[in-house]
């Protein structure tokens, strides 16, 4: 039985830099040796392709090595799992996750890699206020209790990044970096990314998309009408427009989908001659310019007047193509028979849908003040508790083009702020019966009662009783959104809950020994888990760690009087007893058996003996180490589970 300590590989999050270095030999194995890179010969491989140039096109900036490097080091931490915080826990598939998303966009690699549709986020524009995420090399964890508050009483504010500062679009670039690193992983192969930034740093954002998400991989910058009037207070021009920067995982034809037609598109189709074939639109049958083979008499079969096209324009077609088109009455000739002739183009033969224009105007995908309209709606107040949300109509245009309905395609934001992202993808959802699931990150911070901006949201939540966090007010405004679709929507049957987690140390232990008292700190390791940490909390750090999603249904039940969990139909199989007593060992391992071969018997339904030992290949089963009172008891419980062709057997 193989246990996970802190150094096993099971215990972290994906490491990237192993997974870069797989790929590579998978498409390079001439250039390892012993295990090693051999950059010469990768250079004479890639011919051409290699650049040695001493100068080199590219934004580079202080700090931008150690931004890499953050992005590819491994976290150590979990996420614990609050059921009284959430709604329709056992039932839902979204996730509202608290902690610094650096270290939770880690932690979701194993899970979600190559799983998410579509990114959408809100990130700090660099206007030399509070922003910034100083990221801690050595100890991330650490570096978010502080951030949060969570490591002394002074409920400390994240720092200042003034504009004054020799360093103020360097913070700003190393802070987003290691995050858009990370996120590009997530992405499904026809996933999209879009990000909200206004003029401040939009340039240097699309210089690190360029790098991370690949320059052939930029759709649009597409430009956001966020204002309508006029700001007389501004100093030169009035700023009425952000930007949304559009890029794709890889670039394929339909990698951004057509947005629905509109009525009055369709309006503009009749149907004045009670054609069979539908409702139809009159479109010229000449071009301007002269053409060879274009110019001649095209007759009308009801009156057998001739027309011939305009001067210095051709028919659209060739004779005898006209004429075939003629005779399944695909021309018009109006009503009398002798108006100039028009194609015939048939709305159902028409393309069920529109390209997305590059300019997005207030009166299609809302604007800051239909943003606040909305919130003072949904909280039934003059006054809210949010600074500068986004519009849902503003997200749900990117929902339109980058999703779609009858799939349960991720979306994720991990800048949530105010939880618009997920307010906009329950509406969508209701609207169109669609099943999308999101998944929110938000940092923890402390609201500010001496910040004037944040005054409405701290009075907010003194008001109501909430925690002064950003994260409080987020999953308040998505329980009001769940409530008011349900109380307006009462046949609705989508999902409107979440889980929510929280970002922590791991609940394995890391040695940490006390130098003045040795025995104290072997003692206190004898059990690798923590002592504050419940099964449910270990058993969600296995699921992050064994690359199951969060949302998978477990099922529990009590054999030999202990508690065993089955993750997605056995796929994970645990039991987190704090003692497993030798003479129950052999009840435990049959009655684990036997439920497990209940769920087989219902997934494989009758396959091949073959395909039963690959499924149980695929089994994890994992105990708690310190349970067994010796080697005796964990080595007879090993042998019984393995001699059912379960090989995968993990004590933590």
């Amino acid at each position: 039985m193989e246990q996970i300590t802190p150094e096993h590989p099971e215990s972290k999050s994906a490491d990237m830099v192993e997974g870069n270095i797989d790929r590579l030999k998978e498409l390079f194995p001439d250039a390892f040796t012993e295990g090693k890179v051999d950059f010469e010969v990768l250079k004479q491989l890639l011919g051409g392709a290699v650049d040695e140039r001493e100068e080199k096109y590219g934004l580079n900036w202080h700090g931008k090595r150690k931004a890499r490097q953050l992005a590819l080091t491994p976290s150590m931490g979990t996420l614990k799992p609050c059921k009284e915080e959430s709604v329709d826990w056992d039932t839902t598939g979204n996730l509202f996750i608290e902690g610094d998303n650096l270290e939770v966009l880690k932690l979701l690699q194993k899970s979600y890699a190559g799983r998410v549709k579509m990114i959408y986020i809100d990130p700090p524009y660099n206007t030399g206020k509070d922003f910034v995420y100083p990221d801690d090399f050595r100890d991330n964890i650490k570096n978010y209790l502080e951030l949060t508050g969570q490591t002394d009483d002074e409920g400390r504010k994240i720092s200042t990044n003034a504009e004054t500062s020799g360093r103020f679009h360097t913070d700003w670039l190393n802070m987003m970096y290691p995050r858009l690193k990370i996120a590009r992983e997530l992405l499904r192969n026809d996933g999209v990314i879009f990000i909200s930034i206004d003029e401040g740093e939009a340039k240097n954002l699309k210089c690190v998309c360029d790098e991370i998400l690949g320059e052939e991989n930029f759709i649009a910058q597409v430009v956001w009408e966020k204002m309508y009037t006029t700001k007389n207070d501004s100093s030169l021009l009035s700023q009425c427009h952000e930007y949304v920067l559009t890029y794709v995982k890889t670039h394929t034809p339909n990698s951004i989908y057509l947005l629905p037609r509109t009525a009055e598109m369709d309006a503009r189709y009749t149907n004045p001659d009670n054609d069979d074939r539908g409702v139809w639109k009159a479109i010229p049958l000449y071009a301007k310019g002269e053409r060879r083979n274009g110019r001649y008499a095209v007759v009308s079969p009801k009156t057998g007047k001739t027309h011939l096209p305009q001067p210095d324009s051709h028919w659209l077609y060739a004779q005898k193509d006209t004429e075939e088109l003629i005779s399944d009455d695909r021309i018009y000739f109006g009503k009398d028979g002798n108006a100039q002739p028009n194609v015939k183009r048939f709305l159902t033969e028409v393309q069920q849908g529109t390209k997305s224009k590059t300019l997005w105007k207030h009166n299609e995908v809302g604007s800051n003040d239909s943003a606040k309209r909305e919130l003072r709606d949904l909280y039934n107040a003059i006054k809210i508790p949010f600074d500068f949300p986004k519009p849902t109509s503003l997200m749900n245009r990117m929902i339109q083009i980058a999703t779609k309905d009858n799939t349960e395609d991720i979306i994720l934001d991990f800048f949530a702020g105010s939880g618009s992202t997920a307010h906009s993808i329950l509406k969508a959802n209701m609207t169109n019966s669609g099943n999308r699931k999101y998944i929110l990150v938000q940092l923890p911070e402390i609201i500010d009662i001496d910040n004037k901006e944040q005054k409405l949201s701290h009075d907010y939540c003194k008001d109501n009783n909430m925690p002064c966090k950003i994260t409080e007010l987020t999953k308040d405004r998505l329980k009001k959104v769940s409530k008011k679709i349900r109380e307006e929507n009462p046949d609705h049957k989508g999902d409107l809950g979440f889980r929510v987690f929280k970002l922590d140390t791991s609940n394995i232990h890391a040695w940490d020994a006390n130098t003045d008292n040795i025995e104290q700190s072997i003692d206190a390791h004898i059990d690798n888990l923590k002592h504050d940490r419940t099964e449910e909390d270990i058993l969600y750090e296995l699921l992050l760690k064994l690359g199951l999603n969060l949302s998978v249904p477990i099922e529990t039940k009590s054999i030999a009087s202990h508690t065993v969990y089955s993750v997605g139909n056995g796929r994970l199989t645990t039991c987190l007893s704090k003692s497993v007593k030798k003479e129950s060992v052999e009840e435990l391992a049959e009655g684990m058996i036997a439920w497990l071969q209940e769920m087989e018997a219902e997934v494989l339904d009758g396959e091949s003996d073959a395909e039963l030992k690959k499924a149980r290949k695929n089994v994890f089963i994992v105990f708690r180490d310190s349970a067994f009172a010796d080697n005796v008891a964990k080595t007879n419980l090993t042998a019984i589970l393995k001699q059912e062709g379960y090989e995968n057997i993990r004590s933590i």
